[in-house]
């Protein structure tokens, strides 16, 4: 994965820290301490260079059709430092999270790790008419109770949610401090710039699963955001439904996957300074 492209100027030491990185594997996980020299740079040094961030976050690909909402939580636990694999488990137990992955979820998710977060929705808690939305219908009963209880319950828990509109300026802002994000959308209307036509519409496409190809029905998607670029207009993110890319679409597309109805416009925001 190609990181933020280094300043003219940067100083010998950080140009030394950087190759250590590129030599101790994807993001310096191995060496957790020149990772953390890395991340102190990027939140000092991307805020100067607000038209194009490109942050390292590691791509991991999601295992079956339901679970890209923990693909992608595991994304940015890896970003932000060491995950141990079975402590990743033992918390999806402990907070006993099966096959229905919501946003409040993996913001509960957050919290168990003791991760900075702030949760941006439309709406606190399920909005009903999603009952006759074919993607939720299945468990709906069983899931407003569940959900709409996590989000009466997380104050108290330490699980920073708002009801609040996010625009694109706001998302590029926290990108460009070296924080990422992740983003519920329609997987129907979401495509990619830099992935070939026939596989460009696809997001739960792991090998020998379903895919989802573009429909008229809402489809439910988690995605990182890993960047932009002010001069092309575009996004770059994580799709956990691929294992060897990082994706790119407009701005336009992006916004018009977020907010389709069945997203509520759910947007989990993550802080390097974890």
């Amino acid at each position: 994965m190609r990181g933020p492209v280094p300043e003219r100027g940067m100083g010998a030491k950080m140009q030394t820290t950087l190759k250590r990185i590129a030599q101790s594997g994807p993001g310096g996980r191995r060496q957790p301490e020149i990772f953390q020299d890395y991340c102190l740079y990027v939140r000092k040094n991307m805020a100067w260079r607000g038209d194009f961030v490109q942050l390292p976050v590691p791509i991991i690909q999601q295992l079956y059709h339901w679970d890209c909402g923990l693909a992608c939580s595991k994304m940015v636990l890896r970003y932000l430092g060491p995950l141990d694999d079975g402590e990743f488990e033992s918390a999806l137990q402990e907070l006993r999270l099966t096959r229905s992955i919501w946003t409040i979820d993996l913001a509960y998710l957050m919290r168990h790790f003791g991760v900075r977060h702030r949760f941006c929705t439309q709406t606190l808690g399920v909005d009903k008419g999603y009952k006759n939305q074919s993607f939720y219908r299945k468990h709906f009963d069983t899931e407003e109770t569940r959900v709409n209880q996590l989000f009466a319950q997380a104050k108290a828990c330490k699980v920073l949610v708002e009801k609040c509109t996010v625009s694109v300026q706001d998302i590029q802002e926290h990108l460009a401090q070296g924080h990422v994000a992740i983003v519920l959308v329609n997987s129907g209307v979401l495509h990619c710039d830099l992935c070939s036509s026939p596989v460009k519409y696809c997001c739960f496409a792991p090998s020998g699963h379903r895919c989802f190809c573009r429909t008229p029905d809402y489809q439910g998607h988690f995605i990182v955001l890993r960047g932009y670029n002010r001069a092309t207009g575009c996004i770059f993110y994580n799709n956990p439904a691929y294992a060897d890319r990082m994706c790119s679409t407009s701005i336009s597309n992006f916004e018009e996957a977020r907010t389709s109805y069945g997203t509520d416009e759910d947007i989990l925001f993550v802080y390097l300074d974890s």
